[in-house]
């Protein structure tokens, strides 16, 4: 496609303009003005037809697979072909997807003489987690004289992948990675003898009768007493909700805008605030596969929301991680109800080996939080469950907060409070099945989850 330029409009204007009224003033000068005005039009005319080669043998490529990280800026590396490897300044832009937003729209770039290939950095911060591609790149040259520009569209094939944003969550957990002991920076004793048996030896005085091999000590003829030792490698599994309810946000508009304007609040609390839900679930399961991998553990994955989604086996190891978080970069939230039945007849029947299985899920719906306490009975014999969930804005007890001022207000704390209430009892009936629940803060999830795990870890619940 070939367009006028700025040029050309001010030679029309600064020539052609003026010898037409010169014509229509005086008669005898219409033949001179006329001629004037074809000369104009024909040097116009053949610099339109050289138009295109201001953009013959040009070619733009970008990497096949671009890496990043949500709301983190990154620098694309695009080249750009110049096949007559003479010197020219051409326009370009990138066809990004509206969730990845580019610092500049175009950039004018003077490619030199002599280079084939020109490396173009072109930075944009990607705003959403998720798969994307691009298919087209535009570019705009001008023509010998410059009186026209001359586009076109370059197809390109490159597929971004933003993945969650894990450094502000590695930064408040900072001591939980730096490698000085057990657990954080300070290595702490574990209690209790373990479960994983570990050798048979004689019988001392003080021993318990529940640890003694009575088979062994029939053979042999005298007590002898099995030995345990601290579970090193255990499974950890996170069960992530992709219902509906995990498309919500836990703090609207208005309380983000207040936030925001308390001292000490920063740009990075902000974004967290105003994330989905199941944003905040990726984000902390992945914080615990780190943790899991720091202490040895085994970690897994497994999304569901009316059925079984995706489903990782616990391992562990860098190559590991990396397919845990493939798994969950495109996970995006369905409007669905939950299966519980199903999810928890799928972990009966999947997961033999005994394990913390850590769901993140909501409860607040009356429903699903009957229908999930009915359905956890199948795998909490086996494994230890622990439930996570984002407090809902405003659930509270009554009068845990100044500033009632209103009925309206009143009326709001009466409802948080009932919402509580009903959360508080949902809690207790999970804790009778010997099921832990907890209520966490939404910019708090990461740590609170992790603080859980190690608690865990520490008293050899497993």
């Amino acid at each position: 496609m070939i367009v006028p330029r700025s040029r050309l409009l001010f030679f029309v204007a600064l020539v052609a303009l003026p010898l037409t009224l010169v014509a229509a003033v005086e008669p005898a000068m219409t033949l001179p003005a006329l001629i004037g005005i074809g000369v104009l039009a024909l040097i116009v005319l053949l610099d339109g037809l050289r138009a295109s080669s201001g953009i013959r043998g040009l070619g733009i490529l970008l990497d096949p697979i671009v890496r990043m990280s949500k709301d983190r800026p990154v620098t694309l590396e695009m080249r750009i072909r110049n096949e007559p490897l003479h010197a020219r300044t051409v326009r370009v832009a990138i066809g990004l997807p509206s969730e990845i937003r580019p610092e500049e729209e175009e950039l004018s770039i003077t490619l030199p003489a002599g280079a084939e290939w020109s490396r173009v950095p072109w930075k944009c911060v990607p705003l959403q987690r998720g798969r994307f591609r691009v298919e087209s790149a535009y570019v705009e040259g001008r023509s010998p004289l410059g009186l026209w520009a001359a586009r076109k569209r370059v197809d390109i094939d490159s597929e971004l992948r933003v993945y969650p944003n894990l450094m502000t969550e590695r930064r408040n957990l900072a001591a939980l990675f730096l490698n000085r002991g057990g657990f954080g920076l300070h290595a702490q004793r574990q209690v209790g003898k373990g479960r994983d048996f570990e050798k048979l030896r004689d019988y001392s005085p003080g021993d318990s009768f529940d640890d003694i091999h009575w088979k062994a000590t029939a053979r042999r003829g005298r007590p002898v007493t099995k030995v345990f030792q601290v579970e090193r490698t255990q499974e950890v599994y996170v069960v992530i909700d992709a219902s509906r309810l995990s498309a919500r946000r836990p703090l609207n508009a208005a309380a983000v805008g207040d936030s925001e304007k308390s001292p000490g609040h920063s740009r990075g609390e902000s974004s967290r605030s105003s994330d989905s839900i199941l944003e905040r679930f990726v984000t902390a399961a992945l914080v615990l596969g780190l943790a899991a991998e720091q202490q040895g553990d085994l970690f897994g994955l497994l999304t569901f929301s009316d059925r079984v989604d995706r489903f990782v086996r616990a391992r562990n190891g860098k190559a590991h991680y990396s397919a845990c978080r493939d798994t969950l970069y495109t996970l995006q939230a369905r409007n669905v109800t939950p299966d519980f039945d199903e999810l928890c007849t799928f972990i009966r029947l999947r997961l033999r080996r005994r394990a913390l299985i850590v769901f993140l899920t909501s409860l607040d719906d009356p429903t699903l939080a009957e229908g999930f306490v009915g359905n956890v009975e199948l795998i909490r014999r086996q494994h230890l469950v622990l439930v996570g969930m984002i407090q809902p804005p405003g659930t509270r007890p009554l009068f845990s907060t100044e500033g009632i001022d209103s009925a309206d207000a009143l009326y709001e704390e009466l409802g948080g409070h009932l919402q509580w209430a009903r959360l508080q009892e949902v809690g207790k009936t999970l804790q009778r099945q010997g099921v832990r629940f907890a209520l966490m803060q939404n910019e708090r999830l990461s740590s609170e989850v992790i603080t859980q795990y190690l608690n865990i870890k520490r008293r050899q619940l497993l």
